[in-house]
């Protein structure tokens, strides 16, 4: 793969290092040097090795006289892909030895760009040091590694820090990545086609190498153990009111807070029933940054609703155990249905359609459940079919037809038979139980009545023809 070389500034600020003064010395740059084979392609007669070393030397002698510059290269000595070297340690005054060295690499191996910015990163860490990112490439990884994914990581790892990447010669199908890491690291994306170019976007990301971050509340948001797309809200002790809001995309939230005491209010973005969640009483430092893990861990309750063994249409409902409101609500139209909620102990309702009668619903209490678990929950209601009828002379008689439960005394159904086939008989699905009926004419029958008792059994079809 064709790569050009890394310049690397880590603008970090480790969890409780003092936040940098403006007047105080500025932090260093790591350059980290591409020496990989295709340094010896060439642009406009020179190779790309040569373009690179004297657009360095420019660039490390135009920078002001207090800025350390530190040197890494990789590539330069072996094919291998761990082959990363520190070659100057950051100084103010190392500009002879930074030429020299530069010069003196020789194009060789691959192009490990992630596996290099981890060694970088990893030596920040060490040393509580902060530093300048830019990254400048003529093609993309080699060797396997995610340069994304190490920049994100170093975030969820509580490392703040700017990175600048400029694209040189590269086609537009190979910068996805690159981009990535530049967002990732909170910086910019530029693109050099030649030596003057170059030096020119050069120029612009070293022009402010040390930047302060503008946000101080990083906010890394997941559910069952993957990131997830939330809103994240700064609002003070005990209120809703946001003061300042961010949104993480499936990675982390950035905001700025004063200096003191907060509650964040954490939603899900992503079609999921988890309530938001509140930390509270969080103290914001004065000068550093602070970092927050959230986690949206719901349990799944999949419920299967079925009458008589056969998948039937219900309403569910989910409340907190003690809790008048639901938590989640959904219909399962004769389907298993997934319904996620907070890790708690709920009550769950489920309602069936179309058929009546006092056996209609079904209450099932104190289930608990835990984040990422999935809890079944089934129910089969039992019910059976009456088909009542209505005719005088040998015609069909408009009647009201109703249903009363013999042992609450509740009305349970009520139907019109018409003068219709395809009504008469009305048909009523019913839950099992004893009924009794009553018809009662209309029109020019009004005067026409009957009552009966009528058994309802579990899949049983019970038919009844009043003739009058």
């Amino acid at each position: 793969m064709r790569t050009f070389f890394l310049l690397l500034a880590f603008l970090g600020l480790v969890s409780g290092l003092p936040a940098q003064d403006s007047t105080s010395t500025p932090a260093p740059i790591y350059f980290i040097c591409d020496a990989s084979g295709s340094m010896w392609g060439q642009i406009e007669g020179q190779t790309k090795m040569s373009i690179a070393a004297k657009v360095l030397t420019a660039t490390r002698e135009n920078l002001q006289a207090d800025q350390a510059v530190a040197l890494v290269a990789y590539g330069h000595r072996t094919k291998e892909c761990d082959d990363v070297e520190f070659m100057l340690d950051p100084d103010a005054a190392n500009q002879v030895a930074f030429r020299e060295a530069v010069h003196g690499l020789k194009p060789l191996g691959k192009t490990p760009l992630a596996h290099s910015a981890l060694q970088v990163i990893e030596r920040l860490k060490t040393e509580g040091e902060k530093a300048t990112i830019i990254l400048v490439t003529d093609g993309i990884e080699s060797c396997g590694g995610d340069l994304c994914a190490v920049i994100r990581a170093a975030r969820e790892a509580g490392i703040p820090f700017r990175l600048h990447i400029v694209g040189f010669g590269l086609k537009p199908d190979e910068t996805e990545g690159l981009r990535c890491a530049a967002l990732a690291g909170d910086g910019s994306y530029f693109d050099a086609s030649d030596a003057d170019g170059l030096a020119s976007v050069m120029e612009e990301a070293t022009a402010a190498p040390v930047v302060e971050p503008e946000h101080n509340v990083f906010v890394y948001a997941v559910k069952n153990g993957k990131p997830v797309d939330a809103h994240i809200r700064g609002v003070k002790p005990g209120s809703t009111k946001a003061i300042n809001a961010a949104r993480s995309y499936g990675d982390t939230a950035r905001m700025y807070l004063a200096p003191g005491v907060w509650d964040l209010l954490a939603s899900p973005l992503e079609g999921s029933d988890v309530e938001a969640i509140r930390l509270t009483d969080i103290t914001i430092p004065a000068g550093e940054i602070s970092h927050f893990k959230i986690s949206f861990d719901g349990g799944t309750f999949r419920v299967m609703t079925t009458n008589n063994g056969e998948g039937w249409d219900c309403m569910v409902k989910i409340f907190p155990r003690g809790e008048k409101r639901a938590a989640a609500a959904s219909r399962t139209y004769g389907r298993s249905d997934d319904q996620e909620v907070n890790p708690g102990v709920y009550d769950i309702e489920i309602t069936a359609m179309v058929i009546e009668g006092t056996a209609i619903s079904h209450r099932i209490e104190g289930v608990a459940i835990q984040g990422g678990e999935v809890v079944d929950i089934a129910h089969d209601f039992k019910s059976g079919t009456a088909m009542v009828g209505v005719s005088s002379g040998g015609k069909l008689v408009d009647a009201i037809v109703k249903f009363t439960d013999q042992a609450s005394g509740k009305n349970v159904a009520n139907g019109r038979t018409y003068t219709s086939p395809n009504n008469n008989p009305k048909k009523f699905i019913l839950s099992t139980g004893t009924y009794k009926v009553s018809v009662t004419g209309l029109g020019k029958h009004k005067g026409l009545s009957d009552s009966f008792t009528m058994e309802i059994g579990a899949g049983q079809t019970v038919e009844k023809l009043v003739k009058k």
